[in-house]
């Protein structure tokens, strides 16, 4: 799909999106045979004309200013990452070959360093680096060949066992994807894992045709670890200043709870025995009793 292509999508979805009632406008002399706003309304609230927004939608407009972006995005109510994507799709960057990406040396010693899950995450959402308790608490990232997060929701069956709220998170890992491409429109290799996670699930086709966008930022997870059982934790993700398409995220529990001891013993049960498949099959699905 091409940028203005994406973007007339990305435009026509939200709309869709938006609730007439919510807004403060009239049902209409018609019956509406679609949901949403129609484009001479959201046209109206956004302060241009219907003509140039229905280019807008069909990819036909160029070199969209900043006053009408800006504009879209209030009548649109877009958050920050939602008019961040619409941005990027409406003035893409000159595209350049992505070099692989490296995590860099001192980057590794600080997440060693961190008594928490941690891991780095690249462009797209592949894994690129990560400590100890973090390929402990989800995913044996040193066992796996495949280390992308998308690919390891969708296209693997651990991630339904591992998350009892697998749609919630299979919802949310979209929207990351979506936003982590809006950085970079039009690049082929994120092309092609779009068409290869559509190919291979259609939970994933149907998520990806909404639109949605989040940037990876907080959250909560409630993963059930074959070690300890259930973990209640909660995630914040720092971007590097020096390359922003890497992205470091913490897990942590709530102090005082019964997830922060659970993290506690299974940070005893990685020190003592590191993590491997044959680890997990020994341990069954039972709770790491420490003795």
């Amino acid at each position: 799909m091409s940028d203005a292509a994406g973007l007339g999508a990305f435009l026509k979805a939200r709309r869709a999106a938006l609730d007439p009632a919510d807004l403060g406008l009239p049902p209409g002399v018609t019956r509406r045979r679609v949901k949403g706003l129609r484009r001479e309304e959201l046209a109206q609230l956004a302060g241009i004309s219907v003509d140039y927004y229905t280019r807008l939608e069909q990819g036909r407009a160029k070199n969209v200013s900043d006053a009408i972006l800006g504009a879209l995005a209030r009548a649109l109510r877009l958050d920050a990452g939602e008019e961040s994507y619409l941005r990027n799709l409406a003035a893409p960057k000159r595209r350049e070959k992505s070099a692989p990406q490296r995590v860099r040396p001192e980057l590794q010693q600080l997440l060693d360093a961190i008594q928490a899950p941690a891991f780095v995450f690249g462009r797209y959402l592949d894994v690129l680096a990560w400590n100890a308790l973090g390929g402990a608490v989800a995913f044996d990232f040193a066992r796996l060949g495949e280390r992308n997060i998308a690919k390891l929701t969708f296209t693997g069956g651990q991630a339904k066992e591992l998350y009892p709220e697998w749609d919630a998170v299979a919802r949310e890992v979209v929207a990351n994807l979506r936003a982590e491409g809006g950085r970079h429109p039009g690049d082929p290799e994120f092309a092609r894992l779009v068409d290869e996670l559509s190919a291979a699930s259609a939970e994933f086709r149907a998520l990806w045709a909404e639109h949605a966008v989040r940037e990876k930022a907080q959250g909560w997870k409630v993963l059930l670890n074959p070690v300890v059982g259930e973990l209640r934790l909660r995630y914040e993700t720092l971007r590097l200043p020096d390359d922003p398409d890497q992205g470091l995220v913490i897990y942590h529990a709530e102090p005082g709870s019964e997830s922060e001891r659970a993290l506690g013993l299974l940070a005893s049960w990685v020190a003592e025995a590191p993590l491997t498949r044959a680890n997990i099959r020994s341990s069954g699905n039972c709770r790491w009793s420490g003795s």
